[in-house]
């Protein structure tokens, strides 16, 4: 069984995986918590779902926030007595990249593409919608060619409710018509609709540039919120990363053993 973990700037999402599948996840806040903390979340989260340490061969992780790193390896340590195989430069993780710089391409999103590429062909537009909507685009060939990074839209909305003294703080949920006729209603309709028109016409554009049509997957803690409002038909996972991870890790023991 492996522990795979992606560790995001608002949520830390740890899975078991079987057989590659995902038996059991877990969700917790991105928070400064010390190795024995995040070990004890673990601990108490996974025994309600009846997984016990004992049952771990390996671990992944893939974090985006530099301080955690350290802390959730040392974590996956004291809990599951496994050394995790960290995402990052030097992994070999089957991606093509072809952006200018790879080492600028987050470990979050290489799992989301190695996840993405284990269940649909190319081209591929990926959405991811977290702290940010984040979209890129698989090739032929799966080559990474980039892509956008737009403000998520919970973000968006604490920085109008933070920055416009009239503006309240209000829940991410859509309103019941685009058209809102109060600024609670106004405000949800440019934080759903606006986002998932945004995903819309990036899609377009990116379709523009690749020559063709593509096949579209949506993640993210923020997909379900948003994605059902989008016009263009996207399958949603929520498990890319966790699948991805399990991919590198296995690509990685193979390595090994050559």
């Amino acid at each position: 069984m492996l522990l795979a973990i992606d560790a995001g700037n608002s949520i830390v999402t740890a899975g078991c995986i079987e057989s590659g599948a995902v038996t059991a996840r877990a969700v917790f806040s991105t928070a400064r918590r010390t190795a024995d903390e995040y070990a004890t979340l673990f601990a108490q989260s996974f025994a309600m779902r009846g997984v016990m340490p004992q049952g771990f061969t390996g671990a992944a992780i893939a974090c985006v926030v530099p301080q955690l790193i350290n802390v959730l390896h040392e974590a996956v340590k004291l809990w599951a007595g496994v050394d995790a195989l960290i995402v990052g430069a030097g992994v070999k993780t089957g991606l093509n990249i072809g952006i200018d710089d790879p080492s600028q391409l987050g470990a979050d999103l290489v799992a989301i593409a190695v996840g993405a590429l284990n269940g649909y062909e190319p081209p591929l537009i990926i959405a991811d919608l977290d702290t940010a909507t984040t979209l890129y685009v698989i090739g032929p060939g799966s080559r990474f060619l980039g892509g956008a990074i737009l403000p998520g839209a919970a973000v968006s909305l604490d920085a109008l409710a933070g920055t416009a003294s009239l503006l309240p703080n209000i829940q991410l949920e859509a309103p019941r018509r685009c058209i809102g006729t109060n600024t609670n209603d106004c405000m949800k309709s440019g934080a759903v609709f606006g986002t998932a028109s945004a995903i819309d016409g990036m899609i377009d554009r990116f379709e523009h540039e690749l020559g063709g049509p593509a096949r579209y997957v949506a993640t993210g803690a923020l997909a379900r919120r948003i994605v059902p409002y989008c016009r263009h038909e996207m399958e949603i996972d929520d498990l890319l990363s966790l699948k991805g991870l399990a991919r590198i890790w296995e690509r990685s023991q193979r390595a090994k053993r050559k």
